[in-house]
């Protein structure tokens, strides 16, 4: 087993007023080179956005982007022409591929929104543009592992992933242990903690902190207080 530690309060921090964020990895004017991507996993944003502000269109390409609103809502527009609201309890996906423009913008004029922002490195480059977007809330994750985001196809609960990862939720009651089987023995998961706190790996993880662990086939994980947990598997190259 293998596994790096990132505390909540060394993310990278950045505040604009209207945007409050905290970046996992190396985004930005935030550079830490140990911090660049944890396998396939470049980027996670912990997003605070103002109401009536966000981000104006701006371009992505060859990059699987993943968005999860933790409260409010986030109104989605792009060149492809999807114009959705992303509500509290969905998950969105947008691949770039060939190259897409986008805005997210707080889809409410007095309350704020929260969502994470995620960005994975796709499987393939120059895919088409796409776009998916499902609730989670109807999901059983008391004490389990539900999955939002997969490359198969055939789950209907998930949304499309062009990569070999699997985003995972689990809401674990105090005291107990949960198991996660990895899909491959070349992949790794990251733990991000939403909410409570877990013991993993021999490690005390509590709020927003995570833990990248790999060279596993399986891993337990016990809620020392009531838990909301976010689980991503990736290929770990």
């Amino acid at each position: 087993m293998q596994k790096i530690i990132h505390k909540s309060e060394k993310r990278g921090h950045v505040d604009f007023g209207w945007l409050k964020s905290a970046h996992s990895f190396s985004f930005g004017n935030y550079f830490d080179q140990d911090k660049v991507n944890f396998g396939a996993l470049r980027v996670l944003n912990d997003d605070f956005v103002e109401a009536g502000n966000g981000f104006g269109r701006h371009p992505h390409d060859n990059m699987e982007i993943v968005s999860i609103p933790l409260a409010g809502v986030l109104a989605h527009q792009d060149s492809m022409g999807t114009s959705r609201d992303i509500q509290t309890g969905d998950v969105q996906i947008m691949s770039a591929g060939t190259g897409v423009t986008h805005s997210e913008f707080n889809g409410s004029k007095v309350d704020p929104v929260k969502f994470l922002q995620i960005w994975v490195i796709p499987s393939e480059r120059q895919l088409t543009p796409s776009y998916d977007q499902k609730s989670y809330l109807d999901l059983d994750r008391k004490n389990k592992f539900a999955t939002i985001v997969s490359p198969n196809k055939a789950d209907t609960q998930a949304v499309f992933i062009n990569q070999d990862a699997y985003f995972n939720l689990a809401d674990i009651e105090v005291d107990t242990t949960v198991n996660y089987q990895l899909h491959s023995e070349a992949n790794g998961v990251y733990v991000f903690v939403l909410e409570g706190a877990i013991e993993i790996a021999g490690e005390k993880l509590n709020r927003r902190d995570a833990v990248g662990i790999w060279e596993i086939n399986e891993i337990d994980m016990r809620a020392t207080a009531d838990a909301q947990v976010l689980l991503i598997e990736v290929p770990m190259f």
